[in-house]
């Protein structure tokens, strides 16, 4: 499914360049042609978020022993600085365009085509959202993210342009196309931002780990005590780490036994985690962890 719906992507960017392109070569704006370099970067984006779920998807071995799935992470981090990067040319054009302005021409042809361009990717959009989400792949959340945020400048562009079609005063085509660098600017840092903490295993959300901790307190009976509780993502893995402490004479098949029945009730709960529990026994308590109903 994830890999299907990346190359989907870059299907459906292609067809979005070609027609958002199209409005640049027909009109002559620089706000539509900075909306069709964003979507330049869709593709490229597009190409590399299904290279990164190729990799992802690929089992555990000797020398990566806990899996691929960070890969994913990477496709994310180059999407940002492509974003970034497309910021800083459309600036650029922008201000070539103030300096040294042209008219533009067929403007309603070129703003019923990028508007085409706007509603596929509104669309597909949405389902990468949703399937990312409903997957738990970075990967496809972020390039969900970038075709919705690519559908916020592009109704910027065509406001823009509408106004110029409508004043005939050219200077705001340029300060249209600045105000999507601005934004587009923002999205790239907050995409590259987003996973730099996860590549640096960023804990899991505080409604998480405690509802972690009170599965263990209602389903690790027989225990004392569970403490250091320790939580990172990786795509669409959650790895959990605990301490168990259990009474000093239970054998080891029953101490097993609760870690058995622990990983299961958790495997329920968040499918795709990995759970690791040190056992300990009862003198290894500290009095600070979660008591066990």
């Amino acid at each position: 499914m994830a890999m299907r719906s990346a190359f989907l992507s870059i299907i459906l960017s292609l067809i979005v360049v070609a027609l958002k392109g199209g409005a640049y070569l027909l009109t002559g704006s620089v706000a539509l042609f900075s909306d069709a370099l964003e979507s330049l970067i869709n593709v490229v984006a597009a190409g590399a978020a299904l290279a990164a779920l190729r990799v992802a998807s690929r089992p555990a071995d000797a020398v990566h022993p806990y899996g691929h799935q960070k890969a994913e992470y990477f496709s994310a981090m180059l999407e940002g600085a492509l974003i970034v990067a497309a910021s800083l040319a459309i600036v650029y054009s922008a201000v070539q365009a103030l300096l040294h302005p042209k008219p533009l021409e067929a403007l309603g042809l070129g703003m019923v085509v990028s508007s085409v361009a706007t509603l596929l990717n509104w669309g597909y959009g949405q389902y990468l959202l949703k399937i990312g989400k409903r997957l738990q792949s970075p990967a496809l959340i972020a390039d969900g993210k970038h075709l919705l945020s690519d559908v916020i400048t592009s109704i910027g562009v065509l406001v823009g342009v509408g106004l110029v079609k409508f004043t005939g005063l050219h200077a705001l085509d340029a300060m249209a196309a600045i105000l999507v660098a601005l934004y587009v600017l923002w999205v790239g840092y907050k995409l590259v931002q987003s996973s730099l903490l996860s590549l640096l295993d960023e804990a899991a959300p505080l409604e998480v780990q405690l509802q972690l901790k009170q599965w263990v307190s209602e389903h690790a009976e027989g225990a004392l005590e569970a403490h250091d509780f320790r939580t990172r993502h990786a795509g669409s893995v959650t790895f959990i780490e605990f301490h168990l402490v259990v009474p000093g004479a239970m054998t080891v098949q029953d101490a097993h036994a609760i870690c058995d029945r622990l990983e299961e009730s958790i495997g329920r709960q968040m499918p795709g985690s990995q759970v690791s529990i040190h056992l300990e026994p009862e003198g290894k308590a500290k009095q600070q962890g979660i008591v066990v109903l």
